[in-house]
Formats: structure tokens, sequence, C-alpha cells
């Protein structure tokens, strides 16, 4: 078992991070099972529906990422100064809000569905699948904020492989229950069997890990008797703000790229959307996954004080991203059409939209991860306005701009080209704050 406090080589970096890795990728590529049954079984509007709700909800979940990178980044910092029975404490804390917040959120977010899918111009059936869809997972909303938490904490608590275990669990039950409750064969639930099934991978992604944490473990975290420490609590919402403000602003661009493919494109448009958003969530996943894996390995050096292992991690971070990004614009290009075929391949219409889409949208690829990397590292280093303001210009600032200024020039074309853009920006951005801030990793 490797420990946070050892020197870690790209070996070990790699050996580290790569359950974490491993398990986000596993996440989306069952959210993309979800889209490929109701897209193929479903029918086009219900994908449609899928993919014009589903910011919406981030939007809602969003609060358990700013928890658990918040949380994550504090905890790893008191373990790092040797405070285990703090660290325990804040953990149990953060527990206990998320489970009353997230209940909280999401009676708020089923009352608010109808009206906010309407806001952003849907109707008919449209409309009727987007609500149907909604409630079911916002049902579930405190489990699935659990689960974004506990990705984190494994890492945190040295158990990376446990993390990626419990998520392939999850995976694995929604795979399997979106082939029974949509499949037109077996139970043949359409729309609303793809949400039951997702709300069930939850609660295993969810409740399961809980019942670990609660119950004695070999771990240093456990979840004990309810505690409350206001500092410390505005201190994890105060840096995991960056996290919660990077998702709602993502949520919300997407909210406004299928309203602007909605208007050049119709609901064809919508459709292609959602499917490289099936393709981002996977492709992204990789970077988001290796910065929530090294992140309490940078916020335990970050409070041990221990700078000469921060450079080096950082150092060997960037080469990581670096070469992964160049590997992923190479299969983006090549897996274009094969993947756009999979989701779309009963429209020729869709397809080509796609398909032209696809070879555009690639290109983000290669500016992605730095972006991402970037605001994960001031996050574990207790930098929270620094990484707040950076996630704030990438996911709302660039990419708003871009999608409503470029389409006017481009047409739909531009809409795909303003991620690619947007991406571009926010990675030199990441570099210039990268070296503004040396201070808080070198001598």
């Amino acid at each position: 078992m490797i420990k946070l406090s050892e020197h870690f080589t790209y070996k070990k970096l790699l050996r580290f991070t790569m359950p974490s890795i491993i398990m986000m990728i596993f996440t989306s590529v069952y959210g993309v099972v979800d889209g490929y049954f109701v897209s193929n079984f479903a029918g086009k509007t219900p994908f449609a529906a899928v993919n014009f709700i589903y910011p919406f909800i981030m939007v809602l979940g969003a609060f358990g990422f700013m928890l658990g990178t918040g949380g994550c980044a504090l905890i790893a910092k008191t373990l790092g100064e040797g405070d285990t029975k703090k660290a325990n404490k804040l953990f149990s804390m953060l527990v206990y809000i998320t489970v009353i917040g997230g209940v909280v959120i999401g009676l708020a977010g089923i009352l608010l569905l109808r009206p906010v899918a309407s806001l952003l111009g849907a109707e008919g059936e449209l409309l009727e699948n987007c609500v149907s869809y909604g409630r079911i997972i916002l049902f579930v909303l405190p489990a699935f904020m659990l689960q974004i938490e506990f990705q984190s904490f494994f890492s945190l608590a040295e158990k990376p492989s446990m993390g990626l275990w419990m998520t392939v669990a999850a995976g694995a039950t929604n795979m399997a229950l979106d082939a029974l409750f949509v499949h037109p064969k077996l139970l043949n639930l359409g729309l609303s069997g793809a949400a039951y099934a997702t709300a069930v991978s939850q609660l295993v992604g969810g409740i399961v890990p809980l019942i670990y944490f609660i119950c004695k473990n070999p771990t240093v975290l456990r979840v004990g008797k309810p505690y409350f420490h206001f500092t410390s609590f505005l201190s994890i919402c105060t840096n995991g703000f960056s996290e919660l403000l990077g998702n709602i602003s993502m949520s919300l661009v997407g909210m406004l790229y299928n309203y602007q493919l909605y208007k050049f494109a119709g609901e064809d448009g919508v459709s292609a959307y959602g499917v490289l958003m099936y393709v981002n969530f996977v492709f992204l996943s990789a970077f988001i996954g290796y910065s929530v894996g090294v992140a309490p390995v940078i916020g335990f050096h970050f409070g041990a004080d221990n700078k000469k292992e921060l450079r080096s991690i950082l150092k060997k971070s960037l080469v990581i991203i670096s070469a992964s990004s160049v590997a992923m614009l190479i299969a983006g290009e090549v897996l274009a059409y094969p993947l756009s075929l999979i989701f779309v391949g009963y429209d020729q219409t869709l397809l080509d939209l796609t398909l032209e889409g696809f070879r555009i949208f690639s290109f983000s690829f290669l500016f992605a991860g730095l972006a991402i990397f970037g605001s994960a590292f001031f996050t574990a280093l207790n930098d929270g306005l620094t990484s707040a303001l950076m996630s704030f210009l990438r996911t709302l600032v660039f990419q708003v701009a871009a999608v409503l200024l470029l389409p006017l020039v481009f047409g739909t074309d531009g809409i795909w080209w303003s991620v690619v853009v947007a991406e571009l920006a926010a990675a030199s951005l990441s570099v210039v704050f990268i070296a503004v801030k040396k201070k808080k990793y070198k001598y």
C-alpha cells in the first residue's frame, strides 16, 4: 500500500492515481450505456430529454463536489499536520451535512423541474419526458452526492482500489438494470426504466461506502458522532467553491448549448450534443480521476510543508497530463465515426450532424486536461480563491462568450468550435496561474 507521505516517482504516482482514473472513467461509461439504451430503444425524443434536463440535475448534485473536494483538501492537510482525531471529526461532519443537505436540495429540485424545463424551451412530449426522468433521479440525490464525495475520500483513506470496486459495483448495477428495464424484449419501461436503473446504481455507489465508513474499518476515516464546527465548514465550502462553481457553470453552459443547438438545429442538435457530451464525460473523466487521485498527495505534502515533493509532483503531473492530452485528441478523431454510429446510426441526418461536431469537438481534449488539473492543484493547496477564479473563467466566462459569439459567424459549427476555443483559453490561464503562484510550492 502506498502511503501519502512517500516520495512519488512516475510509476508510484500512476499506481496511486490509477484506481481513481479508472473509477471516474467507469462512472462515465455506465452513463454512456444509459444513453445508448435510451437512444436506441426508447427513441430520439427521450434521448433529447435526458440531455436537456441532465445539466439541471448536475447543478443540484454539484454541492457534493464542493463538499468532497473542499473537505478532502482540508482533511488531507490536517492529516499532514498529524491531527488524525480532528481529521476524523471533519469527515463525520461532512457526511452528516451531505445527507441532510441532499434531502433538502433534492426536494427543491423536484418542485423546480417543470418550470426550469419550460424556461429552457422544452414543451409537449419533450417536457413531460424531462420531468418524469428528473423526478426519479432527484429522489436519490443524497446518495448521488455521497457517491461523489466518497470517490475522493477513498484515496484520502489510502484505499483507492476499494473506491474503484465500489464504483464498478454501481456501474455494473446500472448496466444490468438498463438492459432489464429498457430493452423492448424484457421489461420495456422506456425512459423511466433508464431513470430507475441510474437511481438504483447511485444508491449502491453512495450507501454501500457509507456503511463501510460507519462500521469499524482499517482506515483513519470513520463516521462517528454528529459534529459541527462552523469555521471548518466555512473553510471547506470556500475551498471547494471552485468545484461547485465549476460544475454549476458547466451545467448552465450545457443548458445554453442545448438552447443554441435547439435554435440552430432543432431536436437533432440537442441529440448530437448529447452524444458528444457522453464521449466528453469519458475522456475528461481520465483527467478528473487523475486530479482527484493526486489531490490528497498534494494536500498532505502541503500540510507537511514538503515543497520539494510538491514541485516534483507538479512537474510529473504536467508531463502525464500533456502526453494524455495528445493521445486523447488522436483517439477522438479515430473513434468519431464508430462512436457516433453506435448512438445515432438509426438516423442518417442525425449521424452526419453528430460526426461533423465530433471532428471539431475532439480538439478540445488537447487543452482540457491542463485546465482541469490546474484548478484541482490549487484546491489541494487550500487556495480556493485561485481555484474558483480559474473554474469560473473556464466553465462560464470563456464558454458563454464563445457559444454566443461564434455561432453568429460559423452557424452550428461555431457551437462546436466554441468548446475548443474556451478550453484553449482556460489552459493558457492555468499556465499563467501556476507560474505566478509558484511561492505556494517553491521555496
